[in-house]
């Protein structure tokens, strides 16, 4: 069940938090073997990683199985990089007369989790547990900005939200932290659940159920079953905070109901059911101002420095969660503030004179419409332009929700400019939606000279007091794009 692509491991290593730990107390939190080879030069490590050209002697190796790459073939590069000590699932022959501790396990990914959960029982940590189809990111670290102004809190660093990245993030934290917030994002059933059990949270949030990941799960209802997984080590008492707003979370399995835990919902729409509640949404040139209702008190006026709905979505999460675990108005209304968005996660900048909106970190049908959304109301003297790439892992709904995009632009922007393999449903849809074919540049392979036609077709376009944006899934490397234009 555990599995994902080597692309999520690739250059992953953190410095345990609570100091160095021996081979033989790790394995014994993992439940594996271990082969100690090492003699006298012992098996302590002080770091781990996922790739074997960051080994060293201080380093753990974790090897994994990955849908392309096998970890185990590089075991023998870790340990000629002075690598002593090894997690995986077996010992390969060409490692005979080295010095190395192997911790054999039967799966390296559930296993590394498990340890990472004795790891962490050293000192114990409150935590916070995050999941969604779209805006987890932006959610997790709004809650720990609103939580920075009551505790010391360890928050996941970039996308460590994998079967292997989050237990990272456990191991990472040091013994300062009173508070983690973890984000756990998925690719099939059974991931997150292993995360959950490792972090075992106080507090648990799906903040949405939306398209991503129907390559792998088919359906919307999948989908859903499979974030609900993260109420499987939410501790007794604990709180599931749940999309109001989302039918396939209103009718929940027995085996949730039945759990000791507290049950509430939260709803950006001022659903009257919900018990944390967003309403009189507006916005200005400085982002979103909403009222928020919080179990019944309301709080008036809170702002965050971002301008569109879906971002007052995930700060009326944050403010539960933040609520939950102790937060008050002060801390909300500071924390909120102080967000800065990361990465390329809606990044707006001038430049030039003109208005960027560098979105590409990630996307999917939901986030793509939220970000149009974005470039048809910011302020704008001239022209209304989106650069727009393909989604990824959206099986075969991905002709229709790429088209649907397209559809969704009309009337909403000026130009469009799609890149990718799906490119010419973006394109069709705008045109089938209004936008008139001489506003619609398409290039469909995603190669070198398609780059080059579209940035060269860019520079021909766009002109100062232009509003441009730019969102595609990560694999469509964007930022080559803006970099080619402005950087």
């Amino acid at each position: 069940l555990l599995k994902y692509s080597e692309r999520d491991i690739v250059g992953m290593k953190i410095k345990l938090g609570l100091g160095k730990k021996d081979m033989a107390s790790f394995t014994l939190y993992c439940g594996g073997e271990l082969y100690d080879f090492t003699g006298n030069l012992g098996s302590e490590f002080e770091y781990v990683c996922t790739d074997s050209r960051e080994a060293d002697e201080d380093t753990m190796f974790i090897a994994t199985r990955g849908e392309r790459v096998d970890g185990h073939d590089y075991i023998s590069d870790a340990i000629m990089r002075g690598c002593r000590c090894i997690l995986c699932e077996y010992v390969p022959q060409d490692i005979s007369g080295k010095r190395a501790a192997f911790s054999v396990v039967e799966n390296s990914m559930a296993a590394f989790a498990q340890a990472a959960k004795g790891y962490r029982s050293e000192n114990p940590l409150n935590c916070i547990a995050v999941t969604g189809s779209v805006g987890k990111t932006t959610t997790k670290e709004l809650i720990a900005s609103i939580l920075r102004g009551k505790y010391k809190v360890y928050c996941t660093a970039g996308n460590f939200n994998s079967v292997i990245g989050m237990p990272m993030s456990m191991m990472e934290a040091d013994g300062d932290s009173e508070l983690a917030v973890f984000e756990m994002g998925m690719s099939g059933f059974g991931e997150i659940s292993s995360m959950s059990r490792a972090a075992s949270p106080e507090i648990a949030l799906i903040i949405n159920i939306g398209t991503s990941h129907l390559e792998y799960l088919e359906t919307r209802e999948n989908i859903a079953k499979a974030k609900l997984e993260i109420a499987d080590g939410l501790k007794d008492g604990g709180y599931l905070v749940l999309d109001g707003e989302e039918p396939f979370l209103k009718n929940l399995p027995r085996y949730i109901l039945e759990k000791n835990i507290n049950i509430v919902y939260a709803s950006a729409t001022g659903d009257g059911d919900a018990d944390f509640k967003a309403f009189n949404i507006r916005f200005d040139d400085g982002g979103n101002i909403f009222d928020f209702d919080c179990m019944g008190k309301i709080i008036r006026d809170l702002r965050i420095p971002m301008i569109g709905r879906h971002f007052v979505s995930n700060a009326l999460f944050a403010c539960a969660a933040a609520y939950l675990a102790g937060a008050g108005e002060d801390e909300m209304r500071a924390g909120l503030l102080k967000y800065r968005p990361v990465g390329y996660r809606q990044n707006i900048y001038e430049k030039n004179g003109i208005t960027i909106i560098a979105d590409c970190y990630n996307a999917a049908p939901e986030s793509m419409r939220a970000a149009i959304d974005v470039l048809r109301v910011i302020p704008c003297k001239g022209k209304r332009i989106a650069v727009l790439g393909d989604m990824k892992e959206l099986g075969r709904e991905s002709e229709n929700l790429h088209r649907s995009v397209g559809e969704y632009l009309a009337g909403k922007a000026d130009m469009l400019f799609s890149l990718g393999k799906f490119a010419g449903f973006i394109a069709d849809g705008a045109i089938s939606g209004g936008m008139v074919s001489k506003s619609v540049y398409c290039a469909e392979n995603n190669t070198g000279s398609d780059l080059e036609y579209i940035v060269s077709a860019l520079r021909n376009t766009v002109s100062e007091g232009d509003a441009v944006l730019f969102k595609a899934s990560r694999a469509m490397e964007f930022e080559k794009i803006i970099g080619a234009l402005w950087e």
